[in-house]
């Protein structure tokens, strides 16, 4: 039986760069590797393909003799194709890279291809109050579900898929040329290897159907605005039975009337007034967990200043530590003063001395003195 051409093999194009061609490569050496496919000697078989057609294309003195010969460049003593086995270590330490990157979360194989079902995104907006107490809430996500009639098989109840006549069960059919051997998906069954005889009338064949459904979705305390929450499997249902895809919760959080919140802490802007500020004296703030603190305004406090208000902010998300709340003050300038108002501040700005504002005296006379100012 003639080789498969590599660049079939591979499943790329023969003018493909080296990225592509080692992107194809790392797939399928991770789709058929032996240790995921124990006691199989097909999937064994394509895997020894797929080494050697990656060996021998990505040496471009390989590559430039295969793409003049074909097969026959490596036969007969020539050039040495790249034979079976597990190939080289450079290229298996990205495969062993996706293996891992898959276990810790970072990759997700998906079986089925382009059968598994879509995955979806829901956009949830929640109060500041709710991020801060966390809540379990219902939605409800318009979505293909897998039919219940036919269990999502496609066929009507009583029957089942039958073995693909074209290609035998294999999902692609393969025609020989000469040194070149092209295979393709099988037209029939469009590379499922199955095809349905007499079709569920629910679902008429496609093994799901759409419709709204209703999903509890926790929320836990502490959960901050942009963070997206994923439900595995809760997708579109796969095409006849494929693995289903995902729905992913996109969380905002509404801005808050008072609070402006940074990571686990948050702030609060709160405006005093002027004599307030200068005499001293007290308010009270309220906070996240429904509660009123006294905050304690020294005499003398200038716009700007802050107060921590210890773990009165934000609980930080899985653990049990809490963010502080920050009370920043700002100093109001007195409007539309009475006559007698007017002439009390007056005759306090008469008798006010330069230590009644220091800042202000010492700003002046610093830029005076900077640029050569007069008197």
């Amino acid at each position: 039986m003639a080789k498969a051409d590599f660049y079939e093999t591979l499943g790329v194009a023969r003018e493909a760069d080296e990225k592509a061609l080692k992107s194809a490569y790392r797939k399928l050496a991770m789709q058929f590797h032996p240790d995921r496919n124990p006691d199989n000697a097909e999937a064994e078989a394509k895997f020894k393909e797929v080494n050697e057609a990656y060996e021998t294309l990505k040496a471009p003195q390989k590559r430039a003799a295969y793409d003049r010969f074909g097969h026959a460049a490596f036969e007969n003593g020539g050039m040495g194709g790249g034979g079976g086995g597990f190939g080289a270590a450079g290229g298996f330490s990205d495969i062993f890279e996706d293996i891992f990157g898959e276990m810790m979360g970072g990759g997700r194989a998906r079986r089925g291809g382009r059968e598994r079902g879509a995955d979806l995104r829901y956009n949830m907006e929640i109060t500041l109050e709710e991020a801060y107490e966390g809540k379990t809430a219902q939605i409800h996500v318009p979505s293909s579900m897998t039919c219940e009639v036919c269990n999502g098989s496609g066929s009507k109840p009583g029957s089942d898929p039958v073995t693909c006549s074209t290609c035998g069960g294999a999902g692609r059919v393969r025609a020989a040329s000469g040194f070149f051997s092209i295979e393709r998906t099988c037209p029939t069954c469009n590379g499922r290897g199955q095809t349905i005889e007499d079709p569920c009338t629910n679902c008429h064949g496609q093994g799901r159907v759409t419709q709204e459904r209703s999903l509890s979705v926790n929320i836990p305390a502490g959960i901050e605005d942009g963070t997206r929450i994923r439900l595995a499997g809760e997708g579109e249902a796969g095409f006849r039975g494929s693995p289903s895809g995902d729905l992913y919760i996109f969380i905002s959080v509404k801005p808050h009337e008072f609070f402006q919140r940074d990571g686990a802490d948050l702030y609060c802007k709160v405006p005093i007034s002027m004599t307030k500020a200068a005499l001293g004296g007290h308010f009270e703030v309220a906070t996240m967990d429904g509660a009123y603190t006294r905050v304690k305004v020294p005499d003398g406090t200038q716009s700007g200043r802050q107060f921590r208000l210890k773990g009165k902010g934000m609980p930080v998300l899985r653990q049990a530590a809490m963010g502080d709340l920050y009370i920043q003050i700002v100093v109001e300038t007195p409007q539309n003063l009475s006559k007698r108002q007017r002439e009390l501040l007056e005759e306090f700005d008469e008798i006010s001395a330069h230590e009644n504002s220091p800042q202000s005296t010492g700003f002046f006379s610093r830029m005076k003195e900077f640029f050569g100012g007069g008197d």
